[in-house]
C-alpha cells in the first residue's frame, strides 16, 4: 500500500532547474525548495561522479518535472528519489 505524505507531496514537486557545484547536485523544484544532493555519498548517483562538465551539462526535464535524464549519459533520476532522502518539514 501507498498511501503517505511523502508520495502524495512526490506527485505535486517537480525539478525546475539544476546546477552542478563541485561534487554536489543542486536541484531546484517546482515549489521553491533546493535539494543538495552529493554525489559521492548517494549510492544510485555514483554514475555521476566521474563524468566531464560537458555531460554534466547536456541534461534534461522530463515533462511535467518528474525526471532529470541525461541523453549522452543515458541515465537519470526521478525527483521522488531526491526526496525520500530528504526529511519532510
Amino acid at each position: 500500500m501507498h498511501t503517505s505524505i511523502n508520495n502524495d507531496v512526490t506527485l505535486e514537486v517537480g525539478a525546475q532547474n539544476l546546477e552542478f557545484k563541485g561534487d554536489q547536485l543542486v536541484l531546484y523544484l517546482t515549489d521553491g525548495r533546493v535539494v543538495i544532493l552529493p554525489l559521492t555519498q548517494i549510492d544510485w548517483l555514483q554514475w555521476l561522479v566521474n563524468t566531464t562538465p560537458e555531460q554534466r551539462a547536456n541534461w534534461t526535464i522530463e515533462p511535467g518535472g518528474f525526471a532529470v535524464y541525461w541523453e549522452d549519459l543515458d541515465d537519470g533520476f526521478e525527483v521522488a528519489h531526491a526526496l525520500s532522502l530528504q526529511p519532510v518539514a
